[in-house]
Parts: C-alpha cells; sequence; structure tokens
C-alpha cells in the first residue's frame, strides 16, 4: 500500500501535469499549423492535403517526442524537458517564392508562439477574477503557456537547422553561406541532443556548461517581462 509521502508526491505529479498539458498541446498545434498554414498560402499545399493545418492536437503529436520522452524526463526528476512535435512537411520548391517565402514559413512557427503568448497574458487579467481553485488552475495554465509559448518561440529561433532559426537564416544569408548552413540540418538534431545532455550531465561535476540558458535566457527573460506587464504580474 502506497504510504502517505507516496500519495503526496503521485498528486503533486498529477498536479503538475494538469497545469503543463494543456498549454504544451496548445503551444506545439498552433506553432505547426502556423508552418502548414503559410506553407499552404504561399504556394505549397502538401500539409493542406494531408490535414496538418488542423488545430486537431492529435494531428501533430510525436507519441516519444510530445508524451513519452517529456514525461520520462519529468519523472526521473532530470532537471530539463526536451521533446517535439511531428513535423509539418513543407516543400520549398512548390513555394512562389522559395529562397523568399522559406522565411516566412518558418517564421510562422515562433510568431503564432508570441501571439499565444500575447493572448494568454491578456486572458489572465480576466482569469483572476474567477473564483476558488478553477481561478488557481486557470492562471496557473495561462502562466505556463507564456512560459511555454516563448520558450518555444525563442529556442526555436536558435539559428541551427532544422530549428525555425536555422530555415530564417538560411533564407536570408548569402548563397555560398546558405548552403554550408543548410548542409548541417542532417546533423542537427544530434548536435542539439549532445548540448543538452552535456549541459544537463556538467551539472553533476560542478561545471558550467549550460549553454542553452546562455543563448536563450537573455531573450527569454526580455520577452518574459514584457508579458509580465501585459498581464499585470
Amino acid at each position: 500500500m502506497p504510504s502517505k509521502e507516496q500519495k503526496l508526491d503521485f498528486t503533486a505529479i498529477l498536479q503538475g501535469i494538469s497545469v503543463w498539458a494543456l498549454p504544451v498541446l496548445i503551444a506545439i498545434t498552433f506553432h505547426e499549423a502556423a508552418h502548414g498554414y503559410v506553407a499552404w498560402k504561399l504556394g505549397d499545399d502538401t500539409a493542406y492535403k494531408l490535414g496538418r493545418v488542423n488545430f486537431n492536437p492529435l494531428r501533430h503529436i510525436d507519441p516519444f517526442g510530445t508524451v513519452v520522452l517529456p514525461t520520462m524526463l519529468l519523472l526521473s526528476g532530470a532537471g530539463f524537458l526536451f521533446g517535439w512535435a511531428k513535423p509539418v512537411p513543407v516543400r520549398f520548391d512548390q513555394l512562389r517564392n522559395p529562397r523568399r517565402d522559406m522565411v516566412f514559413v518558418a517564421a510562422a512557427g515562433p510568431g503564432a508562439n508570441l501571439i499565444l503568448a500575447t493572448l494568454s497574458a491578456l486572458l489572465y487579467n480576466l482569469a483572476v477574477f474567477l473564483p476558488g481553485t478553477v481561478g488557481l488552475w486557470a492562471t496557473e495554465n495561462l502562466i505556463n503557456s507564456i512560459v511555454i509559448n516563448i520558450l518555444l518561440a525563442v529556442f526555436n529561433m536558435i539559428p541551427l537547422p532544422p530549428l525555425d532559426g536555422g530555415r530564417v537564416a538560411v533564407g536570408l544569408l548569402p548563397r555560398p553561406l546558405a548552403v554550408r548552413l543548410a548542409a548541417v540540418e542532417r546533423y542537427g538534431m544530434f548536435i542539439l541532443i549532445g548540448i543538452i545532455l552535456l549541459s544537463s550531465m556538467s551539472a553533476h561535476y560542478g561545471y558550467d556548461l549550460n549553454i542553452f540558458s546562455r543563448v536563450i535566457g537573455p531573450p527569454f527573460r526580455l520577452l518574459f517581462s514584457f508579458f509580465e506587464s501585459l498581464a499585470g504580474l
């Protein structure tokens, strides 16, 4: 029979999931749908035909990257969360102006996240008037929505393919540099996972090699300060 402490831990885990799951699902759904929508409007209907220009989270969830891995990291107390959604397929050669339009398609995801953060901050001003536990649950969801949407926007704008920032950079850089950066895409995910693991492991040995906190931290804090003011926090 589980002890009282174990029951409390399990309750705390469920509480944590209940105020994070909805913001995360909405954030990744709008992020991916925005990519597909902008690509569709700019000439590539690949995502549209596959039903990915859709606000149904099930269309965008990657079973392992969106559910299993983040849950394992949360339950293990790893100290960081990492995951991904099912990428929206885009045929850049089908875009009316591939080099220019690639920038708009890539930027659409982080742009959608910033719009969601704005809406969450504005709704927070109303949620504080909800009574009791309903109000507490709603305000926690909205604060977490601001956090996760800022993180997604900032993280995805790191100029490393296959992240959105990498594709924006490929579209904006002079062609010789763009070709070299685009060639990194096949290794990009391995580089990201390696940096995350290095950052996590180094902390256990007393070293500060958390590259992501140094890259993401300043823009995150700047944006969060802005949305704090918008929410009246």
